[in-house]
């Protein structure tokens, strides 16, 4: 799996690639401060799904799951705001914050899950990759003799 199959970052990605296209036209386009703080936040989720996706540990892909769902929130403000401004109309905003929630909730059920698989005992999490050596009772040429019985046994019978 990547981290481009989480649903989060799909949608988080499709935020983006909204607010790109949001601000590239109309009014917001000109109002370059605005521009660029919604457009940084709503590129910041994604990025830090995809960071945190590369971490090894559940508590360090939590952290970043963190940092990517306050950006969904600083977006989700600025769309308010932008409304506010009437850089954008009810259905536009009201398809923006639906999508920007969609995310919030995929975000956070992932966190979620991560931070209680940070929080599991080690004893149910997976064993160490290194087993230690297994001490056999038997030697190589009895497990010959033994196989060649069992596939001897396994032969259909000649109808000579």
């Amino acid at each position: 799996m990547t981290f481009s199959e989480l649903v989060c970052w799909k949608l988080s990605q499709a935020l983006k690639v909204e607010i790109l296209a949001f601000t590239d036209r109309g009014p917001a386009a000109q109002d370059f401060k605005y521009r660029d703080q919604i457009r940084d936040s709503a590129a910041s989720a994604p990025r830090n799904i995809a960071e945190g996706f590369g971490h090894f540990g559940a508590r360090e892909f939590a952290r970043f799951l963190g940092y990517a769902r306050a950006s969904l929130m600083e977006t989700a403000s600025s769309l308010v705001d932008g409304h506010d401004r009437k850089y954008l109309d009810t259905q536009q905003y009201s398809r923006l914050m639906n999508l920007t929630r969609a995310a919030l909730k995929a975000t956070t059920g992932l966190l979620r899950q991560k931070r209680r698989q940070a929080d599991e005992p080690k004893s149910r999490q997976l064993p160490p990759a290194r087993l230690p050596p297994r001490e056999f009772s038997i030697t190589v040429d009895e497990l010959i003799v033994r196989r060649k019985r069992r596939a001897a046994s396994r032969r259909p019978p000649s109808s000579e």
